[in-house]
């Protein structure tokens, strides 16, 4: 970012440069003599600047190819077209109005090609002037040299600026750089602090107790209380080995998106429902949706413990271009969804379901028929 800024300022500075000279030009063109050669000459050069700056402008950089040719067309071939043309006059004399757009074709090339391309575009436009004011404007080995040394010091200063351009933006890149390696150290340290506190809590606390003797380990409610940990640290695994399989290291917000719909899933589980959670590259998202996500997720697994008449769901989340997808599942018993009973009674799908997901942009959509079970999808955004 800090690089490409730099090149965009790069173009435009040595753009205003030329158009300054075009001015400069316009202005002599047109208080002088009328002389359609003059104007040929003059939309010749503008034309060879619109092809380069434009195609800068809208590339985000100069390509060698234009900058070559802005050199050779306006430096070298229009003075001896203006010379063959109209002869001595004030376009070809010592910093006459086309000899000093070798000005700004001489920083284009110190910018954009380089010191040794520069050189040999900077020896060219001399060479071209040398030669030219020989043929007709002999000029006074003061106003040679003031000329030489105006096109080496445009050349000096525009290579100067660039570097210094280049390197502030190197240096904002790689400042960029670590402060995300940085950020994303710190929120992945977050989160794994988070998630051993929870396996303190759950899977460490049980096996603890276990193994100290002061429970049955068959007993159906340690069973049950295993068997929901279980599930948990094979979602937990999954979090961590999906993004690795499919889009690389988690985000730094990825795992807080996750752990807001684990909580869902596990609040769900603690009530008695069994759910099975298949989860895909899922994005980092902001809290607010995060957070009205995971909600309604435990409002949709909530109905199905109430509702469905199974002690299973599946829960399924993967991430899509921008966006996330969400689905909760069940085998039940289903309901008629354009029956009017079912929607008047179905407050919390509305409120806590549609409503939730409409208030961050998001839909939802409820899929059910009488003993096909129910699903509930999610995007964000809608």
């Amino acid at each position: 970012m800090g690089l490409q800024r730099a090149r965009g300022f790069a173009v435009k500075a040595v753009g205003l440069f030329r158009i300054a000279h075009l001015v400069h030009a316009a202005d002599a063109v047109t208080t002088g003599p009328c002389d359609w050669r003059s104007v040929g000459l003059l939309a010749a050069v503008g034309a060879v600047t619109l092809l380069l700056y434009g195609s800068a402008l809208l590339g985000g950089w100069f390509h060698p190819r234009w900058v070559w040719a802005d050199v050779l067309l306006t430096g070298c071939v229009c003075p001896w077209i203006a010379v063959a043309a109209i002869g001595d006059g004030p376009a070809v004399e010592p910093h006459g109005w086309l000899m000093v757009q070798a000005l700004s074709s001489a920083a284009a090339a110190m910018v954009a090609l380089g010191l040794r391309g520069a050189a040999w575009a900077v020896l060219l436009l001399l060479s071209t002037s040398l030669s030219v004011y020989e043929v007709v404007a002999n000029p006074t080995l003061p106003a040679l040299l003031d000329h030489f040394t105006a096109v080496i010091e445009a050349a000096a200063l525009a290579g100067a600026g660039w570097w210094y351009l280049r390197r502030q933006g190197s240096r904002l890149d790689l400042a960029q750089e670590r402060a995300v390696v940085a950020e994303t150290a710190r929120a992945r340290q977050a989160e794994r602090a988070a998630h051993y506190a929870a396996l303190h809590d759950t899977v460490l606390a049980t096996l603890t107790t276990i193994a100290a003797g002061r429970v049955d380990a068959n007993a159906p409610a340690v069973r049950d209380r295993c068997a929901r940990e279980a599930a948990y640290l094979r979602r937990l695994v999954q979090a961590y080995e999906e993004p690795h399989r499919h889009s690389g290291p988690p985000a730094p917000g990825a795992m807080g998106t996750w752990a807001a719909l684990e909580e869902a899933a596990r609040s769900a589980e603690s009530l008695g429902l069994k759910v099975t959670a298949q989860y895909d590259a899922v994005p980092d998202l902001p809290r607010e949706v995060a957070h009205a996500l995971a909600a309604a997720v435990s409002e949709a697994l909530n109905n199905v413990h109430k509702h469905a008449q199974t002690p299973l769901a599946y829960l399924t989340v993967f991430g899509n271009t921008g966006g996330i997808e969400v689905a909760v599942a069940d085998r039940g018993i289903g309901f008629d969804t354009s029956d009017e009973s079912h929607r008047r009674a179905g407050t919390g799908l509305r409120r806590s379901v549609h409503g939730r997901m409409a208030a961050i942009g998001g839909r939802a959509e409820v899929d059910s028929r009488p003993g096909e079970g129910t699903v509930v999808e999610l995007r964000w955004p809608a």
